[in-house]
């Protein structure tokens, strides 16, 4: 008992004494900028990262541009594999095939006819 009451009293007076909270706050001080530093260096790090996606992005779409254009302009020939009006229904540029030759065969099937009786 006579051991715990030392402890008790060992620990309050660590309490009490500035010095040791000082201490502590200076160390929490250090260790909390020391994690902020890391921080920081992750977040520049990070954002040198997306600047680099963003500028290699934008060469991905301007090729694929490039090739899509090329792509059209050789189907616009005679000798073409693929029609271009084919190639702009694949790329959602123009109405799909199927739905215009169902509209020049006269197939389009409008909404139908409500019967009142």
């Amino acid at each position: 008992m006579e051991l715990a009451n030392r402890l008790a009293a060992i620990a309050t007076r660590v309490a009490n004494n500035n010095v040791v909270l000082d201490v502590c706050l200076v160390a929490s001080f250090v260790v909390l900028g020391f994690r902020s530093l890391n921080q920081q260096k992750y977040m520049e790090a990070m954002e040198t990262e997306k600047q680099s996606l963003i500028k290699s992005n934008k060469a991905l779409k301007n090729t694929i541009w490039d090739w899509k254009q090329q792509l059209f302009a050789e189907a616009s020939s005679d000798s073409a594999l693929v029609p271009l009006a084919r190639l702009k229904a694949i790329y959602g540029e123009a109405p799909s095939l199927t739905q215009t030759v169902d509209a020049v065969r006269g197939d389009a099937k409008g909404p139908a006819a409500k019967i009142m009786i």
